[in-house]
């Protein structure tokens, strides 16, 4: 049997992308109220077609240029306007910062989707 060691970047890294993947059932997602004003009217259907469209544009999101390999922030555009998303490690009970992000007993993720001007 092969035993795969993974440094701490690679371990968060992989548990980034299942969080957004929306395979990580504890993971929070959250859009900025500039970005939903900005992408989504009054009418209901539009804004969470808009949302559901921007979190399809986050999970294709490529990681070329990753610079502490932890895949925890993206940059991408969504109709033709830049738009942002970081992911933010928590304790399980959402009040303060994890212990150990690399440990998903211990860790929620919190995506949030932005404009730049919100970050």
């Amino acid at each position: 049997m092969i035993s795969e060691t993974l440094t701490r970047a690679e371990q968060i890294a992989r548990l980034n992308d299942r969080a957004r993947q929306g395979l990580d059932r504890t993971a929070v997602v959250n859009f900025t109220r500039a970005c939903l004003a900005e992408f989504c009217s009054d009418d209901t259907p539009s804004g969470l077609l808009a949302q559901a469209e921007m979190m399809k544009a986050m999970r294709q999101h490529d990681f070329i240029n990753d610079a502490h390999g932890e895949r925890d922030f993206g940059q991408m555009t969504f109709r033709d306007t830049p738009v942002w998303f970081k992911i933010d490690y928590y304790d399980l009970d959402l009040e303060y910062g994890s212990e150990d992000p690399a440990d998903a007993s211990i860790t929620r993720r919190v995506i949030t989707i932005m404009l730049p001007s919100d970050y």
